[in-house]
């Protein structure tokens, strides 16, 4: 559990500001952030780069940002600072999400990438299925626009 004096937007927005390309747009603002946990069912989990959560903000090494609407999630923000990449943050990030997404009653699990994104082995990795494309969505990025492949996960 995180402690006291932490601040999980401080955390989440230094792991955004170094892992989302700027060219594609798909970082958040800080306000954007902010209010979205302020909305029920939103739920967040920060790790460092050993699988453990942070002692401290610049320790961050990961994070998502999910949200719940009954029995269904959504999987809004995945992130990995550049320099954790590739130790497994990723894997356990999503591991704990979906643990934890079971455990608040989620029957299915959501979300969705731009076509092209190197996360997709991830997803797929831990059971994720593609379920729909929505033709040209994101637009801004270099041999843009890119289609948004909607991803879902069953739970048992």
């Amino acid at each position: 559990m995180i402690g006291p004096g932490f601040d999980a937007v401080d955390a989440i927005m230094l792991v955004m500001d170094t892992a989302f390309d700027p060219e594609f747009g798909e970082g958040w603002t800080r306000r954007q952030l902010s209010d979205a946990l302020t909305v029920r069912g939103t739920h967040f989990l920060l790790l460092d780069a050993d699988g453990r959560v942070p002692d401290r903000v610049e320790n961050a090494a990961g994070f998502t940002l999910s949200r719940q609407v009954v029995d269904e999630e959504e999987l809004l923000l995945i992130a990995v600072t550049p320099p954790a990449r590739g130790r497994g943050v990723g894997s356990a990030l999503l591991r704990q999400l979906i643990a934890m997404s079971g455990q608040r009653g989620t029957a299915r699990l959501f979300l969705e990438m731009r076509c092209g994104n190197p996360a997709e082995g991830l997803y797929l990795r831990h059971g994720f299925e593609p379920v729909g494309r929505r033709p040209n969505y994101y637009r801004s990025g270099r041999g843009g626009p890119f289609d948004a492949i909607t991803y879902a996960l069953v739970g048992e």
